[in-house]
């Protein structure tokens, strides 16, 4: 009788480590999306720490950009609260910002920045994401 008792005792345990090593991945997986997700927009901080080593911005030139980018962030963030239709709205802001930071590039900063922008927006048109 006592075997039994083992044997079945064996069994639950088995099954308790089965539930909790699927709970594990479970969680597991949940982070991994939700960490790519995050993931997705930079922030301007980011962003412009990627262009400073691209494009050799200057510390003044990084004041700027961080402003321009900071407020941009700000706007769209509100856009995304209204809900709405926020693509339409999106378009023209994100191109000011665009020309507002162009304004500030000298003209290879501007040439080199626009090229990788073309660059992105093929890659996300393929169905690829952000590399670096």
């Amino acid at each position: 009788m006592p075997a039994i008792f083992i044997i079945l005792s064996f069994k639950t345990k088995n099954i308790e480590m089965k539930k909790i090593m699927m709970i594990c991945l479970l969680v597991l997986g949940v982070s991994a999306v939700s960490h790519a997700q995050g993931r997705m927009r930079m922030s301007p901080e980011e962003r412009v720490k990627q262009m400073k080593e691209k494009l050799n911005l200057t510390d003044d030139q990084t004041t700027k950009i961080t402003a321009i980018y900071q407020a941009q962030a700000k706007s769209m963030d509100s856009l995304r609260n209204a809900g709405g239709d926020m693509r339409s709205q999106m378009r023209p802001m994100m191109q000011a910002t665009n020309d507002k930071v162009k304004a500030i590039l000298t003209p290879e900063q501007a040439a080199a920045w626009q090229k990788e922008m073309d660059e992105r927006r093929a890659r996300m048109q393929n169905g690829g994401g952000q590399s670096n």
